[in-house]
């Protein structure tokens, strides 16, 4: 396609051939005349020095910046008017006093006749044209540059013209120049108009009226940039997108080119993220039946199989399928999924096919299926049958799914399926242990745990693109003119303050880079691409979370969100300041959380963002729990129930937040039968998804259960069977929280066990101190304490620091959290110690403190507060 291609309509219109590669409009015939300024025709030993009206090398290059980004821009689907033409004009034009302007009115207004416009057009010639004797030093416009392309297109469209069609450009053109601020003093010759005024009189084939007024399209290559840049928009921010605005957009768009079937695919996004159901299909169904799938997702040529347009049918299927699965219906998404795969491989459509794979990856991944027999055609047809007959588990189809992709995506040269499928493996290689499809004889493997080595190999290559961009076929296709389209918004918005201070300046100190504010342009690399490299950050965090290290979690998001914040979607960014601000709640206390949660709302308004919403939830419901205030904290557990939907196999993750906030409202509550059947529905819902890191959590919570419910014995299993799995899936600190439960554990058995149990503090300890948040370092401490304490062997004469060093570092840090039941044991433990070394004014103090957390824990009052951040 050509860079300049039309959209119908234009010279066709107006009489001419059709065949014009573009539509000749006044905007386009201004541009022209600026480009003559800027490159006037060559002279032969011409001096390399910047040609009247330029005062600089700078200020000349200044002026082809503009123009170029002028036909490249895609920040609408119509031209400007003349008068925002001279406004962006005005702030190149500044040194020399309005010349630019001035000329270019001039120049639209002196074109009184179609003699004139032929004049005008046969002189544009001589911007190509190298002079008699020049050398290849001399400089004239290149005809295969941008310019020169663009230059030679508008010859030619007017080349193309009937006498009609240049009748109505002229008549075009005087609502073009009447439009702009009288200031300008456009010049209206009587014989000017009255020749319009006969040209308006006269029969001509394509009739006019003098108030019509004229919208003319930008270039085909424009208007498909503009469509990519608005289905930008939609999904990195959908809430800052009107619905019916985005959709009175886009109806005006088709009425003026109704063969941009893309227009309806928009609308189809508009409505999808704004959980229009109906309008969502409809506006699928619309595109796919109206397109005849001329304009393929997948960049491929097209061929006629059996009377189906090959990508068609498929490319629909594979849009229905990811429109159910936004939806929550992942029963009707496979069934759409496993349709369009039969499609693709009968019209060997291996692109396609590519993307449906990874798509149900994506499915599988993301949302709860327990099975896929009788959704799928049988339990073999996504995976491998390895003569067993048995048929492979959601965990072995998934794997085998991605490695499929991924071959596919790598053969294809499909980067961003690439990127994406390195991604999924790493997710897949986070939270699942790879088990071998056969699991006995000699080559059965034996190791049964997560490798964090391949997570950060999958990662590594799913940023590899951005190293490799450039180098590949990227190269090609990254300009989508959405630098050309910032530069300009920058020149506009810059202009004001610019001629401003430059009034008292000398012409000779203003620095032009200092005038233009290159900083904050937009990066050349597709936005697609950076949303997946900076999916691997975020993805890097979320590992770090796992494994253990704080740091590494804050460094990640903190890259992300200072180096790809712009290309990120508003749910991905929402999610890295949660991340940021759940590590604020963990080492700083609540109230810095939430003074930083203040500022995400006003950035992601809780209504739009459900990331922000249920982490103001969760911190509010955790300082409930501290604070005793159990009556709130149910009171956001039933906003949980509310969130988590009833829908089968949806919001998985959802459901295991509010299972796991309900028994911990119901232990705290000391309601220890319903806390212990709520966490072990909870385990066998997790085990029947493949959600084993999870269950990692909810077994330590089932220990907790029996510890608190003074049923050590029982406790022991599920502490074990939680440290079996922390150690399966490289939890770091997850283990070392199970391994101080353990010996939490062991304490409660008697002080016979009371060198076990320090063995253990002493084991987890490191890992603890070194990344655990204030919580988890308190109870750490106070445990030490309590195993010193419990030791009969122990002296705290001897030794009064071993306890009293991290009790007092454990009040300290409950301080924060208003931790009132911890609070209180440690200072019981503070109490027994001086009373041992025989302080009663400390013991004394201890003991009120004590007193004063005991009975804030019993008697909460203003419990409304706990609602407030």
């Amino acid at each position: 396609m050509n860079l300049f291609a039309g959209v119908g309509g234009g010279a066709a219109d107006g009489g001419g051939t059709g065949t014009a590669l573009l539509e000749l409009t006044p905007h386009k015939m201004a541009v022209c005349h600026l480009v003559q300024v800027f490159a006037p025709a060559a002279q032969a030993g011409g001096d390399v020095v910047p040609p009247f009206p330029f005062e600089s090398l700078t200020h000349h290059n200044r002026l082809g910046l503009f123009l170029f980004t002028l036909t490249r821009s895609c920040d609408d689907f119509l031209e400007p008017p003349l008068e925002e033409f001279l406004k962006q004009l005005r702030a190149v034009d500044d040194l020399t006093n309005g010349w630019f302007c001035e000329q270019l009115t001039s120049a639209l207004s002196a074109l009184n006749s179609p003699d004139d416009l032929f004049n005008f057009f046969d002189k544009l010639r001589g911007v190509f044209t190298a002079p008699e004797g020049a050398s290849a030093e001399d400089v004239f416009l290149d005809p295969n540059s941008q310019l020169g392309v663009f230059l030679r297109c508008c010859i030619l469209a007017f080349n193309s013209m009937t006498f009609e069609g240049v009748c109505h450009l002229l008549a075009d053109l005087v609502m073009y120049c009447n439009s702009a601020d009288a200031s300008y003093d456009l010049a209206e010759h009587e014989d000017f108009n009255s020749e319009m005024g006969n040209l308006m009189d006269a029969d001509i084939a394509n009739t006019f009226k003098a108030d019509d007024n004229p919208t003319c399209l930008r270039s085909r290559w424009q208007l498909e940039a503009y469509l990519n840049q608005q289905a930008d928009i939609l999904e990195k921010d959908p809430g800052s997108v009107p619905l019916n605005l985005f959709n009175a957009t886009m109806t005006q768009l088709q009425t003026l080119a109704p063969e941009l079937h893309r227009v309806q695919f928009l609308q189809y996004l508009n409505a999808l993220y704004h959980d229009d159901y109906v309008a969502s299909l409809d506006n699928l169904h619309r595109y796919f039946d109206y397109s005849a799938g001329m304009q393929g997702l997948f960049g491929r040529s097209l061929s006629q199989v059996q009377d189906i347009v090959v990508g068609k049918y498929e490319s629909a299927l594979l849009c229905l399928g990811n429109l159910h699965c936004y939806f929550g219906h992942p029963k009707k998404a496979l069934e759409a999924f496993a349709e369009a795969v039969r499609v693709s491989q009968m019209n060997n459509d291996d692109s396609c096919l590519a993307y449906v794979l990874g798509a149900i990856s994506n499915l599988l991944s993301k949302i709860g299926i327990s099975n896929t027999v009788g959704i799928i055609s049988s339990p073999y047809s996504l995976g491998t049958n390895i003569g067993l007959g048995t048929p492979l588990s959601i965990q072995q189809q998934l794997l085998v799914l991605l490695k499929r992709s991924l071959k596919r995506a790598d053969a294809l040269k499909l980067p961003s399926l690439l990127s994406f499928d390195h991604l999924s493996l790493a997710k897949f290689d986070l939270k699942h242990v790879q088990r071998p499809l056969v699991s006995f004889g000699p080559n059965a493997s034996t190791k049964l745990r997560t490798c964090p080595a391949d997570v950060c190999k999958n990662l590594r290559l799913g940023s590899r693109v951005l190293t490799d961009f450039g180098a590949d076929v990227l190269s090609t296709s990254n300009d989508n003119g959405s630098f050309s389209t910032s530069w300009l918004r920058n020149l506009s918005a810059t202009s004001d303050s610019w001629r401003s201070s430059s009034k008292n300046t000398k012409k000779i100190h203003i620095n032009d880079f200092d005038n233009f504010h290159y900083h904050a342009q937009p990066s050349p690399v597709p936005a697609s691409i950076l949303q997946l490299a900076g999916s691997a950050y975020l993805l890097r965090a979320t590992a770090w979370e796992h494994y253990g290290s704080a740091p590494m979690v804050r460094m990640n998001v903190l890259v992300y969100a200072t180096c790809f914040a712009d290309a990120a979607s508003s749910s991905e960014l929402s999610l890295a300041y949660v991340k940021l601000i759940q590590q604020l709640a963990v080492f700083k206390g609540y109230s810095a959380a939430f003074c930083a949660l203040k500022l995400a709302e006003k950035k992601f308004p809780s209504s739009t963002s459900l990331h922000i919403q249920l982490l103001g939830m969760q911190i509010l419901h955790e300082r409930a729990l501290h604070r005793g205030h159990l009556k709130v904290a149910q009171q956001i557990c039933d906003e949980f129930g509310v969130l988590s939907s009833s829908v089968s196999g949806v919001d998985i993750e959802l459901k295991t937040e509010f299972s796991v906030r309900r028994a911990r409202t119901l232990l705290a509550a000391k309601q220890f039968s319903q806390a212990a059947a709520v966490a072990n529905s909870l385990f066998s819902t997790c085990y029947k998804y493949n959600m084993q890191v999870e269950n990692a959590s909810v077994l330590l919570l089932l220990a907790e259960i029996h510890k608190k419910s003074d049923n050590a014995v029982l406790g022991l299993p599920y502490a074990l069977a939680s440290q079996s799995f922390c150690k399966s899936f490289n939890l770091d600190l997850l283990e070392a929280s199970a391994t101080l439960t353990l010996a939490e554990l062991w304490l409660d058995l008697g002080s016979s066990h009371a060198k076990k149990a320090l063995s253990l503090v002493y084991q987890s300890l490191p890992m603890i101190l070194g990344h655990g948040g204030l919580e988890l370092r308190a109870r750490a401490h106070v445990v030490l304490a309590k195993c010193h304490l419990s030791d009969l062997k122990f002296s705290v004469l001897e030794d009064p620091e071993a306890v009293l060093d991290p009790l007092n570092q454990a009040t300290e840090d409950l301080q924060a959290l208003e931790y009132h039941e911890m609070a209180a044991e440690a200072y019981y433990l503070k109490a027994m110690a001086y009373n041992h070394l025989g302080k009663l004014d400390e013991r004394e103090e201890a003991a009120a403190r004590f007193k004063d957390h005991v009975t804030a824990l019993e008697t909460p009052h203003n419990e409304e507060d706990s609602l407030k951040y």
